[in-house]
């Protein structure tokens, strides 16, 4: 019974990251490390990295780099970036890094991950496929602030816009809400769409 509720707590938390756990979730849920160790072996979980499983009942993810990065980056990173606009089916680049972004006060060193530190509102956060995801305003103001080339920026614009992930006037408050480069790539990407 005890091994049940247990089961049920790890359940709970690996579901709402597309089935992927870290050590110390576990731990949180009373599993200890015999415990993890038994259910690997016996093919009721999956070791992915060091530290990080899936629970077997879940389908592999496309996405799994990016719920490693997320899991290994801590609770209050987002993807964002590059790797949003992957997420998001924006691009067809494949970052050389998974791009996160993280609090200031968080470690700077991952292997694989970019890690940025910019300041996200709540509300420039959502959720996609089990990730957490910079919203598409906010990706789109990102990459084009870190310097991604206009055409593909453009690009990104026009087909968030044509697949109806984003508005006009949704663009338009983010140009406004961030300014600079970001500005000017969305201010261009919505001219070259009016008729």
């Amino acid at each position: 019974m005890m091994l049940n509720l247990k089961h049920d707590m790890l359940y709970q938390i690996a579901e709402g990251q597309g089935g992927y756990f870290t050590t110390r979730q576990a731990r949180r849920a009373g599993l200890s490390r015999d415990q993890l160790s038994y259910r690997t072996k016996s093919g009721q979980l999956e070791r992915i990295a060091h530290g990080i499983y899936r629970l077997r009942r879940f389908p592999n993810s496309p996405n799994e780099d990016l719920f490693v990065a997320l899991l290994r980056t801590g609770p209050r990173s987002v993807i964002s970036h590059e790797s949003a606009l992957g997420v998001y089916d924006l691009t067809d680049a494949l970052p050389a890094y998974v791009h996160i972004t993280v609090p200031r006060t968080a470690s700077r060193r991952r292997a694989g991950i970019r890690l940025h530190t910019k300041a996200i509102e709540t509300s420039e956060i959502t959720t996609r496929d089990g990730l957490a995801v910079t919203t598409v305003p906010r990706t789109i103001a990102d990459v084009a602030a870190a310097g991604l080339a206009a055409e593909f920026v453009i690009q990104a614009v026009q087909q968030a816009i044509d697949r109806g992930l984003v508005g006009p006037n949704e663009l338009r408050n983010a140009r406004e809400k961030y300014g600079g480069r970001a500005a000017l790539i969305i201010s261009q990407a919505l001219q070259e769409m009016e008729p």
